[in-house]
């Protein structure tokens, strides 16, 4: 039984399983793009402030956020499948009712519990648990890839968004929304019935450094220090994701340019996220996490300089490309220093901590253009939590001795598994 559960890891069931994660994680992330798209028509159809017309967004967000530490400690418990399709149907009943939402507090209570808390975080944190445990020497570059599936939803949702609200109206589409992820993805869920390896078949030895585990802190520690840190980066990399539509709108270059650059940024966010796989694998995921982050933070300053339409278009692409592989450099470093029978509750809680970032700083993004009449304060506030969040995995990466020392570590460990 132990030879026959270590040869389902990094098997070809494996990869097929990584494929499907990939697919469900692309439909089902729409959850947390469908709203920006709709902000300005969910603003003029309520008669609604921008930080107002923002909340929806921070209720999904929180919403994903708590339910993927949930549905991970379901799918921890219970196995992937039944997070995942109790997800699908409680997220398609979710955006039928808020095409027949009558006030903004009903539209957002409908996207933060059912779209955000029950629906869509099934399908991102717990899949990238669950496809960590089928992979071992491959490993970084399946969380990267499964972690982009819902950017792969963010640069195909958006312009089909915009082009059925364009022409439909949000009501129809949002109903849209719902009736095919019902017809999709309650199908795919089917194909995941497979148990995961036991724990131990795809564990791997935890990384050791400076002759000890853990960076020299207590799991708890180690645990808050992360999350602290995908707290700070996350309230940075909301400013372009969440506003970039309406900032757009703003200069004068229309919404439909905004949703363009929202899905070339994160276009090109998928292939990041998919090279940071790769470097992770050699460099290990603090020292991946800490040069997404410094990419990240000159981005943000270029949005402070420049504000030209193709100007915009370059600094979107190149936001997309530094920050891409962000958020599953904590997947990884959560593997790479914690036990992983209870991978889907510390993947969750980490990444919690990130959707959180991107919940808050979307709405004080918005509450800060309310109070100065511009972004540039906003671009700036998210330029000065990326700055936390380079000193504190700066500080992270010395106490592991270094990138090239995490990676000795990790390859020895690979090998001795």
């Amino acid at each position: 039984m132990a030879a026959a559960a270590v040869d389902e890891v990094d098997s070809s069931h494996s990869w097929v399983r990584l494929a499907v994660a990939v697919v469900l994680s692309s439909i089902g992330g729409v959850g947390m793009w469908s709203v920006v798209v709709a902000l300005p028509a969910v603003q003029a159809e309520f008669g609604v402030a921008r930080a107002d017309a923002s909340l929806p967004y921070t209720l999904v967000m929180l919403g994903f956020a708590v339910g993927g530490v949930v549905m991970g400690r379901f799918a921890d418990r219970r196995g992937i499948i039944q997070p995942v399709v109790f997800g699908s149907i409680v997220m398609a009943l979710g955006y039928i009712a808020s095409g027949y939402a009558t006030t903004l507090w009903q539209f957002a209570l409908l996207h933060g519990v059912m779209i955000g808390l029950l629906g869509s975080s099934a399908t991102f944190a717990p899949l990238i648990a669950d496809v960590s445990r089928w992979f071992l020497k491959r490993r970084g570059i399946a969380v990267t890839v499964c972690a982009s599936g819902n950017y792969i939803a963010g640069f195909i949702w958006p312009r089909v968004i915009q082009h059925f609200i364009d022409t439909a109206g949000w009501r129809a589409t949002h109903i849209g929304i719902g009736l095919f992820c019902l017809a999709t993805m309650l199908p795919l869920s089917l194909m995941l019935r497979r148990p995961a390896p036991p724990h131990d078949a795809a564990a791997g030895a935890p990384v050791q450094v400076r002759g000890q585990g853990g960076l020299g802190l207590s799991p708890r520690a180690l645990q808050w220090v992360l999350v602290f840190a995908g707290l700070a980066c996350c309230l940075a990399m909301s400013m372009p994701q969440v506003h970039i539509v309406a900032y757009c709108g703003d200069l004068g270059y229309g919404v439909a340019r905004g949703a363009e650059m929202l899905s070339l940024m994160l276009g090109f966010g998928i292939f990041s996220r998919v090279a940071s796989g790769f470097i992770a694998d050699r460099v290990g995921g603090l020292a991946t996490l800490l040069l997404g982050s410094a990419l990240q933070g000159l981005a943000l300053l270029l949005y402070l300089v420049f504000d030209g339409l193709w100007s915009l278009y370059v600094i979107s692409a190149l936001f997309g490309l530094f920050q891409g592989g962000i958020v599953p450099s904590y997947a990884i470093i959560v593997r790479e220093y914690f036990a992983p029978n209870d991978a889907g509750t510390r993947v969750g809680l980490v990444l919690m901590a990130t959707l959180f970032g991107m919940a808050i700083g979307g709405w004080l993004s918005g509450a800060i253009f309310d109070w100065t009449g511009s972004y540039a304060a906003a671009f700036a506030n998210g330029a000065a939590w990326n700055l936390l969040n380079v000193v504190i995995v700066g500080w992270l990466l010395y106490r592991a001795g270094g990138p090239w020392a995490v990676g000795r570590a990790r390859r020895v460990a690979a090998a001795a598994s």
